[in-house]
């Protein structure tokens, strides 16, 4: 019987390490998106989004582990929380993965740096939702729920920020017909953050599910 949870517990912990290193690439790549765009990199803009595939073939085989974990152990309670958050988590760190290569396969439609002050508030939102993201992954390597549940309590400030930089931007579109073109496109890249946003206080709620059982809900919204 000790070897049984021996092995169980081995292979829960290389299942949980694998969503981690998922989750730290997951993060670089939203950060050098946002990095491109500031710097209107296009060769590293290109080089974000050419890096996505290796977020879906984690996504690939973590739910492969996570799936023969259940079928060869049939886990109850605790020890199947745990496969279960990990392919919910996987799935919501390649959907930022889709997000942040979306951003970066604008940056280089985009003729030149936007202006200065929209510039720098979707450079704000786009650092703010970075360290939520880089939070929730330390929450969920630390199966910290109290951490967790601090970033879904938060999620409201990336919310607000969106709609701030989102109206400065349609603001700037109704003055200059003539960048209606580029400001569609910064439109989109302010979305894709605050949807990143989202799947952080997903990953929130999951990383409390594994390690409480209990359910976040009511998320808070913006006022």
């Amino acid at each position: 019987m000790e070897h049984t949870y021996r092995v169980i517990d081995e292979a829960l912990n290389a299942l949980h390490a694998e969503v981690a290193a998922m989750g730290e690439l997951a993060v670089a790549q939203l950060s050098g998106a946002v990095d491109a765009f500031l710097r209107h990199d296009r060769d590293a803009a290109a080089r974000i989004a050419s890096g996505d595939p290796r977020l879906d073939e984690m996504d690939a085989g973590i739910e492969r582990r996570a799936v023969r974990f259940i079928a060869l152990h049939q886990p109850m309670a605790d020890d199947l929380r745990a496969p279960i958050a990990a392919m919910k988590t996987a799935m919501n760190l390649e959907r930022c993965g889709d997000l942040a290569k979306n951003i970066a396969k604008r940056t280089p439609q985009l003729s030149g740096a936007p202006d200065a002050e929209i510039a720098r508030g979707v450079g704000e939102l786009g650092a703010l939702v970075a360290r939520r993201l880089g939070e929730v992954v330390a929450a969920y390597k630390a199966s910290d729920a109290d951490a967790a549940k601090d970033v879904w309590e938060k999620d409201t400030e990336i919310d607000e920020l969106h709609e701030k930089v989102f109206r400065q931007i349609l603001e700037e579109m109704s003055g200059h017909p003539s960048l209606i073109e580029a400001s569609t496109h910064l439109l989109f890249i302010t979305k894709n953050l605050e949807r990143i946003g989202d799947h952080a206080t997903n990953i929130a709620e999951l990383v409390c599910y594994e390690a409480t059982g209990g359910e976040l809900s009511d998320r808070p919204k913006a006022s």
